[in-house]
């Protein structure tokens, strides 16, 4: 008798196909970020394509990069998320992002980059080798949003589920910022480990920063994410 096991993130993927399907929702991936910028541009007007993902500043392609877009059964865009390898080489995430912490600002305009910092806590310092960074994550609002319907619980779980598949990452890591963190959209979205503190932005003229979270995972943290039954988890609100 043969037996066969079970690849991490099939049941996952079971499982949330069936939960999409639900809801309505069609994932698209793609990996052109000047076609996620237009993307952003008619979908999100008031959302501009973030630095960390920007094909103009750094070489963006199908080996190092992807983005996701969820649309509604109309094909209006719901959600976006997005990842890429960071080229952090033999540095830990706490030296890399120490020294290029200014490349991964918020949107938001008028930063003061001189006075901002980063803090690496112990963890970051100890995560080497490969490193994915999720960012761009977005649930459209709005009447017939789907926040509050536990699909950020299904969709951050699909952006790791699709990590593994392109890159298996040693650690993905994530910022956010600390009202969002507070409100435990984390925890919702599959993240197991958060370093306060991390960062601290600071506006031109405004000396009240915004602090932010680093999110972060190792690989055995991601399998175990995705071995999670779903329906424990979308019960949650979004």
């Amino acid at each position: 008798m043969t037996l066969i096991k079970m690849q991490t993130g099939d049941r996952f993927v079971a499982n949330s196909a069936e939960i999409f399907q639900r809801y309505g929702v069609t994932l698209e991936l793609g990996y052109d970020f000047e076609e996620y910028r237009k993307i952003l541009k008619s979908a999100r007007p008031d959302h501009e394509l973030g630095a960390p993902y920007d094909p103009r500043l750094r070489e963006m392609n199908a080996n190092n990069a992807l983005w996701i877009v969820g649309r509604n059964v109309a094909g209006d865009v719901i959600h976006t998320q997005a990842l890429r390898m960071l080229d952090n080489h033999s540095l830990s995430v706490g030296e890399y992002f120490s020294r290029r912490f200014r490349e991964f600002p918020p949107s938001v305009p008028a930063l003061d980059l001189e006075r901002s910092r980063f803090r690496a806590g112990p963890g970051a310092m100890r995560m080497f080798g490969s490193v994915a960074y999720h960012g761009e994550f977005w649930i459209a609002p709005g009447a017939e949003s789907l926040r509050g319907q536990g699909m950020s619980c299904v969709l951050g779980r699909y952006g790791f589920y699709e990590a593994i598949q392109h890159w298996d990452p040693d650690h993905v890591v994530a910022f956010m910022a600390k009202g969002i963190a507070f409100k435990g959209l984390a925890e919702r979205t599959g993240w197991m480990h958060t370093q306060p503190g991390a960062l601290r932005w600071f506006l031109q003229g405004n000396d009240v920063p915004i602090e932010g979270f680093m999110a972060y995972m190792d690989r055995e943290d991601l399998h175990y994410v995705l071995e999670l039954p779903l329906n424990d988890l979308v019960a949650m609100a979004a």
